[in-house]
């Protein structure tokens, strides 16, 4: 598993090892690597062949943070290679291993869509036109490239992952709790979402059920404008949500990543998943919210 150590892999990793299954985390620098963990150098491409004997799925969640900092030309390059370049060395990695394994579960992002208002938005939907939407059709190649080894690949596009551990909920409870949260912009722009428990669980189901394959939207089926998230997180915090961040502060602080992931609008449904028949823990955003924060 590549990015065992972030929010994601770290709940998915427990998660996995409960159900009785062995995770191999991949880590880098090869020299930091412990009992249990295999020696990974993206540089190279090389995996410690005896730690990553007869592997049977890879799970690829590296990548670094997208709303980590501004976007200076020096980050937008390391968003890309951290993911584009890092999945390429990984395929390539995997083509190395004898055996092979079976399954790759690669992590994608619904940035794929870019700002698209009111338009419901399904697998099937064509990509959006700015950075983040190119930087997830490259990052989604890359991942694809596993189907030409045989393997069984999985890409499941991610909404925001509620959790209060990390992520866009984490950076957003301090204004929130002090009474300072309010509308982002108009507050009219689609939010996707998905509960961190609903995303492992996502995970363990693409790496077990061998029906599984293509792409997924991977949100909850109820997505909710920015007012409304905004309201409910407000409810439940018992706290006013009366100080809205204009547009124009926005993208004064944090320029093209304010337009991308604060005000873009992504109405997304998991047309997939539900065909599929995944049966989600939290369906609606307040029940999510109040058990994500009871959690944390």
């Amino acid at each position: 598993m590549t990015g065992a150590s972030g929010m994601v892999g770290t709940a998915l990793s427990f998660n996995l090892r409960a159900a009785g299954h062995t995770v191999v985390p991949l880590v880098r620098p090869p020299q930091l690597a412990g009992p249990g963990q295999a020696a990974w150098n993206p540089a190279t491409g090389e995996i410690d062949p005896v730690a990553a004997h007869r592997t049977d799925a890879v799970v690829n969640l590296a990548g670094a943070s997208i709303g980590g900092r501004r976007w200076s030309v020096k980050r937008k390059e390391l968003l890309r290679s951290s993911r584009i370049e890092m999945t390429r060395r990984l395929i390539d990695a995997m083509a190395r291993l004898e055996p092979r394994p079976g399954t790759l579960v690669s992590a994608s992002a619904i940035g794929y869509y870019g700002d698209r208002g009111d338009e419901t938005l399904t697998e099937t939907s064509q990509p959006g036109e700015d950075f983040l939407a190119y930087l997830v059709r490259d990052w989604e190649a890359e991942a694809r490239r596993a189907l030409e080894l045989g393997v069984r690949t999985v890409i499941l596009r991610f909404g925001i992952i509620l959790s209060a551990q990390g992520g866009a909920l984490a950076q957003m409870l301090p204004p929130f709790r002090m009474g300072l949260g309010g509308r982002v912009g108009s507050g009219a722009q689609w939010t996707s979402w998905i509960a961190l428990a609903d995303a492992t669980r996502l995970i363990r189901e693409a790496l077990e059920n061998d029906s599984w394959q293509g792409t997924f939207n991977a949100v909850a089926p109820q997505p909710v404008t920015n007012q409304d998230f905004t309201r409910t997180l407000g409810r439940i915090l018992g706290r006013p949500t009366l100080v809205p961040v204009p547009r124009f502060a926005l993208r004064a602080l944090f320029g093209e990543m304010a337009d991308a992931l604060l005000l873009a609008s992504q109405r997304v449904q998991p047309q997939r998943l539900v065909t599929a028949g995944y049966s989600y823990l939290y369906q609606e955003l307040e029940p999510a919210l109040r058990s994500v924060l009871a959690a944390g």
